[in-house]
Protein backbone atom coordinates (compact mmCIF):
# COMPACT_ATOMS: atom_id res chain seq x y z
CA UNK A 1 0.00 0.00 0.00
CA UNK A 2 2.82 2.93 0.72
CA UNK A 3 4.29 1.77 -2.95
CA UNK A 4 1.40 4.22 -4.15
CA UNK A 5 2.38 7.25 -5.22
CA UNK A 6 1.34 10.76 -6.60
CA UNK A 7 2.70 13.73 -8.90
CA UNK A 8 3.79 16.05 -6.53
CA UNK A 9 5.89 19.21 -7.49
CA UNK A 10 7.29 19.70 -10.76
CA UNK A 11 6.44 16.30 -11.47
CA UNK A 12 8.40 14.50 -8.87
CA UNK A 13 6.96 11.25 -7.04
CA UNK A 14 6.67 10.93 -3.17
CA UNK A 15 5.55 7.88 -1.54
CA UNK A 16 3.69 7.46 1.56
CA UNK A 17 6.86 6.34 2.90
CA UNK A 18 8.75 9.72 2.22
CA UNK A 19 5.65 11.74 2.74
CA UNK A 20 5.49 9.63 6.74
CA UNK A 21 9.53 10.61 6.77
CA UNK A 22 8.85 13.60 6.09
CA UNK A 23 5.91 14.04 8.84
CA UNK A 24 8.23 12.76 11.39
CA UNK A 25 11.36 15.24 9.97
CA UNK A 26 8.86 18.46 10.99
CA UNK A 27 7.85 17.09 14.42
CA UNK A 28 11.58 16.43 15.48
CA UNK A 29 12.60 19.78 14.20
CA UNK A 30 9.27 20.85 16.17
CA UNK A 31 10.16 18.24 19.34
CA UNK A 32 8.40 21.67 21.50
CA UNK A 33 5.01 20.64 20.46
CA UNK A 34 5.55 17.28 22.23
CA UNK A 35 6.53 18.90 25.04
CA UNK A 36 3.40 21.32 25.06
CA UNK A 37 0.96 17.76 25.00
CA UNK A 38 2.88 16.47 28.05
CA UNK A 39 2.39 19.49 29.78
CA UNK A 40 -0.89 20.38 29.24
CA UNK A 41 -1.90 16.41 30.29
CA UNK A 42 0.12 17.15 33.37
CA UNK A 43 -1.90 20.57 33.83
CA UNK A 44 -5.45 18.84 33.51
CA UNK A 45 -4.17 16.01 36.33
CA UNK A 46 -3.59 19.16 38.63
CA UNK A 47 -6.67 20.60 37.72
CA UNK A 48 -8.53 17.43 38.18
CA UNK A 49 -6.87 17.64 41.84
CA UNK A 50 -7.92 21.29 42.46
CA UNK A 51 -10.87 21.95 40.44
CA UNK A 52 -12.94 18.61 41.53
CA UNK A 53 -10.44 17.20 44.41
CA UNK A 54 -10.55 20.13 46.90
CA UNK A 55 -14.05 21.25 46.62
CA UNK A 56 -15.51 17.43 47.61
CA UNK A 57 -12.78 17.62 50.37
CA UNK A 58 -14.44 21.10 51.71
CA UNK A 59 -18.23 19.30 51.20
CA UNK A 60 -17.35 16.68 53.36
CA UNK A 61 -16.63 19.39 55.68
CA UNK A 62 -18.85 21.70 55.70
CA UNK A 63 -21.79 19.23 54.97
CA UNK A 64 -20.65 16.35 57.49
CA UNK A 65 -20.89 14.22 55.02
CA UNK A 66 -20.48 10.31 56.30
CA UNK A 67 -20.25 8.02 53.36
CA UNK A 68 -19.75 5.00 56.00
CA UNK A 69 -23.09 3.83 55.34
CA UNK A 70 -22.82 3.98 51.65
CA UNK A 71 -19.57 1.29 52.33
CA UNK A 72 -21.53 -0.78 54.21
CA UNK A 73 -24.23 -1.19 51.88
CA UNK A 74 -24.51 -5.13 51.11
CA UNK A 75 -26.38 -4.34 47.92
CA UNK A 76 -24.37 -1.26 46.20
CA UNK A 77 -25.87 -2.29 42.81
CA UNK A 78 -29.76 -2.20 43.73
CA UNK A 79 -28.72 1.07 45.52
CA UNK A 80 -27.53 2.57 42.18
CA UNK A 81 -30.36 1.01 40.44
CA UNK A 82 -32.34 3.64 42.34
CA UNK A 83 -30.30 6.14 43.21
CA UNK A 84 -33.33 8.57 44.10
CA UNK A 85 -32.57 7.76 47.69
CA UNK A 86 -28.79 8.52 47.17
CA UNK A 87 -29.04 11.47 45.66
CA UNK A 88 -31.60 12.91 48.29
CA UNK A 89 -29.51 12.45 50.90
CA UNK A 90 -26.34 13.60 50.09
CA UNK A 91 -27.86 16.48 47.72
CA UNK A 92 -25.13 19.02 48.50
CA UNK A 93 -22.62 16.77 47.58
CA UNK A 94 -23.89 15.67 44.24
CA UNK A 95 -24.43 19.22 43.57
CA UNK A 96 -20.98 20.63 44.01
CA UNK A 97 -19.35 17.18 42.62
CA UNK A 98 -21.09 17.49 39.43
CA UNK A 99 -20.71 21.64 39.05
CA UNK A 100 -17.05 21.14 39.39
CA UNK A 101 -16.97 18.47 37.55
CA UNK A 102 -18.45 20.70 34.65
CA UNK A 103 -16.22 23.61 35.27
CA UNK A 104 -13.13 21.33 34.82
CA UNK A 105 -14.64 19.76 31.65
CA UNK A 106 -15.00 23.24 30.71
CA UNK A 107 -11.60 24.42 31.35
CA UNK A 108 -10.03 21.16 30.11
CA UNK A 109 -11.99 21.46 27.12
CA UNK A 110 -11.13 25.03 25.88
CA UNK A 111 -7.35 24.65 26.74
CA UNK A 112 -7.04 21.34 25.13
CA UNK A 113 -8.67 23.44 21.60
CA UNK A 114 -6.22 26.36 22.34
CA UNK A 115 -2.80 24.01 22.32
CA UNK A 116 -4.63 22.11 19.61
CA UNK A 117 -4.72 25.03 17.65
CA UNK A 118 -1.54 26.12 18.58
CA UNK A 119 -0.03 22.61 17.42
CA UNK A 120 -2.17 22.86 13.96
CA UNK A 121 -0.95 26.31 13.22
CA UNK A 122 2.71 25.58 13.93
CA UNK A 123 3.09 22.43 11.72
CA UNK A 124 1.08 24.08 9.14
CA UNK A 125 3.35 27.30 9.26
CA UNK A 126 6.43 24.33 9.10
CA UNK A 127 4.94 22.67 5.86
CA UNK A 128 4.80 26.29 4.07
CA UNK A 129 7.95 27.34 5.63
CA UNK A 130 10.55 24.38 6.23
CA UNK A 131 12.88 26.40 7.76
CA UNK A 132 11.21 27.92 10.44
CA UNK A 133 12.28 27.68 14.11
CA UNK A 134 9.33 26.96 16.77
CA UNK A 135 8.74 29.73 19.12
CA UNK A 136 5.91 30.49 21.92
CA UNK A 137 5.52 33.75 20.42
CA UNK A 138 4.45 31.91 16.98
CA UNK A 139 2.92 29.07 19.04
CA UNK A 140 0.12 31.86 20.93
CA UNK A 141 -0.58 33.75 17.75
CA UNK A 142 -1.40 30.67 15.69
CA UNK A 143 -3.62 29.37 18.34
CA UNK A 144 -5.30 32.74 19.11
CA UNK A 145 -6.03 32.54 15.29
CA UNK A 146 -7.22 28.83 14.84
CA UNK A 147 -9.04 29.02 17.60
CA UNK A 148 -12.59 29.89 17.17
CA UNK A 149 -12.35 28.08 13.41
CA UNK A 150 -10.84 24.91 15.01
CA UNK A 151 -13.73 25.14 17.75
CA UNK A 152 -16.68 25.49 15.44
CA UNK A 153 -15.36 22.90 13.07
CA UNK A 154 -14.98 20.45 16.13
CA UNK A 155 -18.46 20.98 16.98
CA UNK A 156 -19.13 20.48 13.14
CA UNK A 157 -17.83 17.23 13.25
CA UNK A 158 -19.51 16.36 16.58
CA UNK A 159 -22.57 16.57 15.00
CA UNK A 160 -21.36 14.61 12.29
CA UNK A 161 -20.19 11.47 14.53
CA UNK A 162 -23.38 11.80 16.67
CA UNK A 163 -25.28 11.47 13.17
CA UNK A 164 -23.51 8.59 12.61
CA UNK A 165 -23.85 6.82 16.02
CA UNK A 166 -27.45 7.23 15.18
CA UNK A 167 -27.44 6.03 12.08
CA UNK A 168 -25.41 3.07 12.98
CA UNK A 169 -27.99 2.23 16.04
CA UNK A 170 -30.60 2.36 13.61
CA UNK A 171 -28.90 -0.45 12.12
CA UNK A 172 -28.73 -2.59 14.86
CA UNK A 173 -31.99 -1.86 16.01
CA UNK A 174 -32.92 -3.27 12.52
CA UNK A 175 -30.62 -6.39 12.48
CA UNK A 176 -31.78 -7.05 16.09
CA UNK A 177 -35.36 -7.11 14.93
CA UNK A 178 -34.64 -9.35 11.87
CA UNK A 179 -32.52 -11.94 13.98
CA UNK A 180 -35.76 -11.49 16.64
CA UNK A 181 -38.29 -12.20 13.42
CA UNK A 182 -36.07 -15.38 12.40
CA UNK A 183 -36.19 -16.79 16.14
CA UNK A 184 -39.21 -17.35 16.07
CA UNK A 185 -39.18 -19.86 12.10
CA UNK A 186 -35.98 -20.99 12.96
CA UNK A 187 -33.28 -20.96 15.25
CA UNK A 188 -30.45 -22.07 13.35
CA UNK A 189 -31.36 -19.03 10.49
CA UNK A 190 -31.73 -16.92 13.27
CA UNK A 191 -27.59 -17.66 14.39
CA UNK A 192 -26.20 -17.16 10.79
CA UNK A 193 -28.36 -14.01 10.29
CA UNK A 194 -26.97 -12.86 13.39
CA UNK A 195 -23.67 -13.67 12.67
CA UNK A 196 -23.37 -12.30 9.40
CA UNK A 197 -25.43 -8.94 9.89
CA UNK A 198 -22.94 -8.69 13.22
CA UNK A 199 -19.84 -8.71 11.19
CA UNK A 200 -21.24 -6.63 8.09
CA UNK A 201 -22.53 -3.97 10.81
CA UNK A 202 -19.47 -3.85 12.47
CA UNK A 203 -17.39 -3.57 9.39
CA UNK A 204 -19.55 -1.00 7.89
CA UNK A 205 -18.91 0.84 11.59
CA UNK A 206 -15.39 0.61 10.87
CA UNK A 207 -15.47 2.28 7.55
CA UNK A 208 -17.97 5.12 8.45
CA UNK A 209 -15.82 5.97 11.24
CA UNK A 210 -12.08 5.95 9.77
CA UNK A 211 -13.58 7.81 7.11
CA UNK A 212 -15.16 10.24 9.41
CA UNK A 213 -11.89 10.96 11.32
CA UNK A 214 -9.96 10.96 7.92
CA UNK A 215 -12.36 13.61 6.97
CA UNK A 216 -11.64 15.52 10.32
CA UNK A 217 -7.87 15.23 10.05
CA UNK A 218 -8.10 16.44 6.05
CA UNK A 219 -10.06 19.10 7.14
CA UNK A 220 -7.74 20.64 9.67
CA UNK A 221 -5.44 20.55 6.96
CA UNK A 222 -7.50 22.69 4.76
CA UNK A 223 -9.05 24.78 7.36
CA UNK A 224 -5.35 26.51 7.77
CA UNK A 225 -3.86 26.21 4.60
CA UNK A 226 -7.30 27.62 2.92
CA UNK A 227 -8.64 29.67 5.68
CA UNK A 228 -12.12 28.49 5.49
CA UNK A 229 -15.08 28.01 7.22
CA UNK A 230 -16.23 24.96 9.74
CA UNK A 231 -18.76 23.39 7.32
CA UNK A 232 -17.12 24.29 3.83
CA UNK A 233 -13.97 22.62 5.45
CA UNK A 234 -15.74 19.62 6.10
CA UNK A 235 -17.42 19.50 2.65
CA UNK A 236 -13.80 20.00 0.87
CA UNK A 237 -12.28 17.01 2.46
CA UNK A 238 -15.21 14.75 1.66
CA UNK A 239 -14.55 15.97 -1.63
CA UNK A 240 -10.92 15.83 -1.47
CA UNK A 241 -11.03 12.14 -0.13
CA UNK A 242 -13.51 11.16 -2.83
CA UNK A 243 -11.59 12.43 -5.91
CA UNK A 244 -8.22 10.92 -4.30
CA UNK A 245 -9.20 7.83 -2.34
CA UNK A 246 -5.08 7.18 -1.84
CA UNK A 247 -5.53 10.15 0.56
CA UNK A 248 -7.94 7.68 2.68
CA UNK A 249 -5.80 4.82 2.36
CA UNK A 250 -2.36 6.71 3.82
CA UNK A 251 -4.52 7.84 6.71
CA UNK A 252 -5.84 4.56 6.99
CA UNK A 253 -2.04 2.74 7.34
CA UNK A 254 -1.36 5.76 9.94
CA UNK A 255 -4.00 5.15 12.22
CA UNK A 256 -3.76 1.41 12.51
CA UNK A 257 -0.21 1.88 13.23
CA UNK A 258 -1.02 4.87 15.89
CA UNK A 259 -3.31 1.91 17.21
CA UNK A 260 -0.74 -0.92 17.49
CA UNK A 261 1.77 1.28 18.73
CA UNK A 262 -0.52 2.45 21.58
CA UNK A 263 -1.49 -1.58 22.78
CA UNK A 264 2.21 -1.94 22.23
CA UNK A 265 2.86 1.00 25.37
CA UNK A 266 -0.31 -0.25 27.60
CA UNK A 267 1.23 -3.69 27.35
CA UNK A 268 4.23 -2.21 29.19
CA UNK A 269 2.60 0.04 31.27
CA UNK A 270 -0.53 -1.97 32.79
CA UNK A 271 1.34 -4.99 34.57
CA UNK A 272 2.74 -2.28 36.90
CA UNK A 273 -1.01 -1.54 37.90
CA UNK A 274 -1.31 -5.07 39.49
CA UNK A 275 1.28 -4.45 41.96
CA UNK A 276 0.31 -3.43 45.32
CA UNK A 277 0.55 -0.35 46.87
CA UNK A 278 3.90 0.43 45.05
CA UNK A 279 2.28 -0.08 41.31
CA UNK A 280 0.92 3.18 41.07
CA UNK A 281 3.62 5.54 41.52
CA UNK A 282 5.67 3.20 39.00
CA UNK A 283 3.19 3.38 36.60
CA UNK A 284 2.60 6.80 36.99
CA UNK A 285 5.84 7.84 35.20
CA UNK A 286 5.60 5.25 32.22
CA UNK A 287 2.14 6.09 31.65
CA UNK A 288 3.54 9.78 31.50
CA UNK A 289 5.99 8.47 28.99
CA UNK A 290 3.59 6.63 27.51
CA UNK A 291 1.54 9.69 26.65
CA UNK A 292 4.81 11.82 25.37
CA UNK A 293 5.54 8.76 22.52
CA UNK A 294 1.45 8.72 21.81
CA UNK A 295 1.47 12.30 21.94
CA UNK A 296 4.95 12.68 19.50
CA UNK A 297 3.05 9.37 17.18
CA UNK A 298 -0.40 12.02 16.94
CA UNK A 299 1.85 14.99 15.79
CA UNK A 300 3.98 12.72 13.49
CA UNK A 301 0.25 11.62 11.70
CA UNK A 302 -1.01 14.78 11.32
CA UNK A 303 2.06 16.35 10.27
CA UNK A 304 2.39 13.78 7.50
CA UNK A 305 -1.78 14.67 6.68
CA UNK A 306 -0.82 18.41 6.34
CA UNK A 307 2.67 17.50 3.45
CA UNK A 308 0.33 15.44 1.80
CA UNK A 309 -2.83 17.72 0.83
CA UNK A 310 -0.07 20.58 0.87
CA UNK A 311 1.79 18.61 -2.09
CA UNK A 312 -1.37 17.19 -3.83
CA UNK A 313 -3.95 20.27 -3.24
CA UNK A 314 -1.58 23.25 -3.06
CA UNK A 315 1.84 23.18 -4.17
CA UNK A 316 1.02 21.43 -7.53
CA UNK A 317 -1.61 23.84 -8.41
CA UNK A 318 1.19 26.82 -7.82
CA UNK A 319 3.75 24.66 -9.80
CA UNK A 320 1.13 24.59 -12.74
CA UNK A 321 0.42 28.50 -12.39
CA UNK A 322 4.44 29.29 -12.38
CA UNK A 323 4.96 27.06 -15.49
CA UNK A 324 1.87 28.36 -17.24
CA UNK A 325 3.41 31.85 -16.27
CA UNK A 326 6.82 30.85 -17.62
CA UNK A 327 5.64 29.88 -20.67
CA UNK A 328 3.79 32.66 -21.70
CA UNK A 329 7.05 35.02 -20.50
CA UNK A 330 9.38 32.72 -22.95
CA UNK A 331 6.34 33.22 -25.59
CA UNK A 332 6.11 36.74 -25.16
CA UNK A 333 9.65 37.32 -25.17
CA UNK A 334 10.14 35.26 -28.76
CA UNK A 335 7.33 37.09 -29.90
CA UNK A 336 9.20 40.30 -28.96
CA UNK A 337 12.56 39.72 -30.54
CA UNK A 338 11.17 38.54 -33.91
CA UNK A 339 8.56 41.46 -33.93
CA UNK A 340 11.12 43.77 -35.11
CA UNK A 341 12.31 41.57 -38.22
CA UNK A 342 8.39 41.25 -38.84
CA UNK A 343 7.79 44.99 -39.09
CA UNK A 344 10.51 45.75 -40.94
CA UNK A 345 10.05 43.41 -43.51
CA UNK A 346 6.19 44.36 -44.28
CA UNK A 347 6.27 47.58 -43.31
CA UNK A 348 9.08 48.49 -45.29
CA UNK A 349 7.77 49.45 -49.66
CA UNK A 350 9.75 48.17 -51.88
CA UNK A 351 12.17 49.93 -54.26
CA UNK A 352 11.49 50.04 -57.56
CA UNK A 353 14.38 49.16 -60.26
CA UNK A 354 16.11 52.27 -61.69
CA UNK A 355 16.65 51.78 -65.25
CA UNK A 356 20.23 51.37 -66.46
CA UNK A 357 22.25 54.58 -67.57
CA UNK A 358 23.03 53.09 -70.64
CA UNK A 359 19.38 53.21 -71.80
CA UNK A 360 18.60 56.92 -70.96
CA UNK A 361 22.08 57.66 -73.45
CA UNK A 362 21.36 56.16 -75.86
CA UNK A 363 17.53 57.77 -76.00
CA UNK A 364 19.25 61.25 -75.20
Amino acid sequence: MYNKSYVGYKGEKMTYTDAVKSGFRLINRNWQLVALQAGMMIANCIGFFVIVGIPLGIAFIIFGLDLTGLAETRDIMGLLRHPSELISKYMGLVLIVVSSFLLYLLIVTTAGIFVFAGSVGSVGRAVLDPSRKFSLKSFFAEAKKLFFPLMWFSLVMGLVFIAIAFLLGLLGGGVAAIVQTAKSQDSTLALFLGIFFSLVLALCAVIVILAAIAVTVYGLAILFFKTEGAVRSFRDAVVFLWNRQSAFWLYAGLFFGYLIASFILMLFTYPFNLIPIIGPIISFPLQLGSYVVQSYIGLGILATVFIYYYEAEIRKPEASAETIELAETVKAAEESSSGPEDISDAGAPRQEETPPAKESTEEA
